[in-house]
């Protein structure tokens, strides 16, 4: 991830150590204004974090993001399940693969800006 124009915000250094990474995957991340903000602080924390597919989405859990100090009311709650952004054939993959074995899971492995877009990149465990 050493290119022109991308920042790493967070890592998620314990997910490398806890799991075997299979695969990666690369997905945009749908925020608020006072969230990127925010990231941009570097107060952002992927650790405990875990994707689920429901309702044909899938959706980032337990990624704590602080809240703005100067966003007062259009601040939105730090553990708010952020819904990620794929291609539709990247999430017909993916969910097929965490549904057809048992075993795997995907987890945020690092949060990173590429421009001005947040990406998260994704471990297949």
């Amino acid at each position: 991830m050493d290119q022109k124009g991308i920042k790493i915000v967070a890592k998620n250094s314990k997910a490398y150590h806890d799991y075997f990474i299979e695969d990666k995957y690369e997905a945009g991340i749908e925020l608020a204004g006072t969230e990127v903000k925010s990231i941009r602080q570097g107060n952002i924390n992927l650790k405990d974090s875990f994707c689920l597919a429901k309702d044909g989405q899938m959706q980032v859990y337990g990624m704590h993001i602080s809240p703005y100090e100067k966003g007062n009311i259009f601040n939105r709650d730090p553990l708010r399940p952020k819904k990620l952004l794929l291609h539709r054939k990247e999430l017909n993959r993916l969910y097929g693969l965490v549904k057809q074995q048992q075993g795997l899971t995907l987890i945020p492995l690092q949060a990173y800006f590429k421009g001005s877009r947040v990406k998260i990149e994704l471990g297949v465990c």
